[in-house]
Parts: C-alpha cells; structure tokens; sequence
C-alpha cells in the first residue's frame, strides 16, 4: 500500500521547483492533487504528465478570490481535501532596509504570508468537517536564523512558523494537523529569479547553484526539492499523526553552528598567532 491511496492533495507553486518535485511524489505515492501555480504552460504540462490524478489550476495565492476557488473546485473535483500544501513563494523585495520599497513589502509580503493564512483559512472548514486533514506550510532556516535571506522575506517566514504553532493549536482539537517545513540551501531556480531571470534562465542556474550550496554545510551536497518532498510526504501521510504544531528543519545541519573544519582552522590561526605549539 501506498502512503497516501485516497489521499486528495492540494500544493502551490506546483509547477516547479519544490512544489513540482512534491507533487510527482505524492502522485506516486497513490494521491490525487491540485497543482496550483501562476506558470500556466509549465502547470499545464506537468499535469498532463502526470495523468487523471493530476489538475492544474491558476492560482496566485495572494488573491482570496483565487485560493477559494482552488479549494472550492479541488473538493468538486476529488470530493475531500486530506493535504494543502502552502509552498509557493519567491524570494521577493531586496535591500537595505532603508531602501526597500513599500510596494515591494507588500507584494512580498502578500505571497509568503497572506499566501499561507489565505490557504489555511480555506482549508480549515472542509478539513474540519472531514474531522481529519494536514496543512503543510514552506517556511524556511531564514524564519528561525539572521542572515539567511532577504529582510521581508526572513520575516515573512519567521511569521509562517509563529502562524503554524498559532493555527496548530486551533485546528488540532478538530483533528487537523498544521505543520511546516524550513528548508536550508535547496537548489531551485528561485535564486536565479531572484536576481531578475527569466523562469527558463533561472532553470539554466540550478547546476551552478548546486556547486555552491554544497559547501554550506556539513553534509556536503546541497539540497534538492526532492529532499523537501520527501519531508512533505512524511507530514502528509498517517506515519506523522501525532506531529502538530512542528517546523521541521531540513537543512544538513546549516543553522547547526560554525563547520567543524572552519572552528579547527580558526583554533589553529590562534594558535600561530599567540606562537602556541598545537595540542
């Protein structure tokens, strides 16, 4: 048996990155699922791909309007919601704080967090009445760490995490579990579009992306949207019933503190530098 037969999921900014690496994995794994994005060709043909189980829709979640149709036609369709997942996200404005563009605040702020609360509040009233579902948010290391990400961006992340302890305890009682994910260094193409690129460019990054996340943390690879899927299916699946309320880092140990190698190598400067023998 499969870890989510039966299973109807939704999951945002299904269209690449970790949302399309999640959504190819809960197919697998017998689900049927919504892939709501704004790339309408890519949605379009990743779900054509994948077969009946599959439905693209447009959504952009900051719209009210968008994500109750999401939800509303997701139960027309496959008749329950058992998983939403809120992944879709980017990185957004940039700056010094003092030259970050009121706009550019909002519109982040408008995905990575009005996203998440638009998902959840339309997702609990079908959840709750199934008495059963899990809500599954990407946060990220920088909503618990400085220095990670941009400034809105690790706030509006920092707020996804708050948010899910929040929420959990509110829907918990109805048997509804809320959890998210912080992801480390994972290489997609959402730092190729943070710098301007177009998405087919940003795709082009990836590899050289990879090559520098690897060396980021103690495990020495970098991290892949299959890494964060995987962490999804666990949340999603009956194996993680009794997990609420839960962010879970999946990062190879990047906010874990200073490399090993690099506190040596520091140790044994200090130790030239005092004209001290090495121990």
């Amino acid at each position: 048996m499969k870890k989510l037969d039966g299973k109807v999921a939704i999951i945002t900014g299904g269209a690449s990155g970790i949302g399309e690496a999640t959504v190819r994995l809960f197919i697998e794994e017998g689900a049927s699922v919504v892939l709501a994005d704004i790339q309408d060709d890519r949605g379009g043909q990743v779900a054509a791909e994948l077969g009946i189980r599959a439905k693209y829709l447009h959504a952009d979640v900051s719209q009210e309007a968008d994500v109750k149709a999401m939800v509303d036609e997701t139960i027309q369709q496959f008749g329950r919601l058992d998983c939403l997942f809120n992944n879709a996200g980017y990185a957004g404005v940039g700056g010094r704080i003092d030259e970050i563009p009121v706009d550019g605040f909002d519109e982040t702020v408008g995905v990575l967090l009005r996203g998440v609360f638009l998902g959840m509040k339309h997702a609990a009233p079908v959840m709750k009445r199934q008495g059963s579902g899990s809500i599954i948010s990407t946060a990220s290391v920088a909503g618990l760490r400085t220095g990670l990400g941009p400034h809105v961006y690790s706030a509006a992340k920092a707020a996804v995490i708050h948010l899910t302890h929040s929420v959990a305890m509110e829907l918990g009682e109805r048997g509804v579990r809320v959890n998210c994910i912080c992801p480390g260094g994972i290489a997609t193409p959402i730092f190729g579009k943070a710098f301007g690129l177009s998405p087919d460019r940003a795709e082009q990054t990836v590899p050289l992306m990879k090559g520098v996340l690897e060396t980021l943390q103690p495990i020495k690879r970098p991290g892949l949207p299959e890494d964060i899927a995987h962490a999804a299916l666990w949340l999603a699946s009956d194996e993680s019933s009794f997990v609420n309320g839960h962010a879970l880092v999946v990062d190879g140990g990047l906010i874990g503190g200073r490399l090993w190698s690099e506190v040596e190598q520091r140790r044994a400067m200090l130790h030239v530098a005092l004209g001290m023998p090495l121990a």
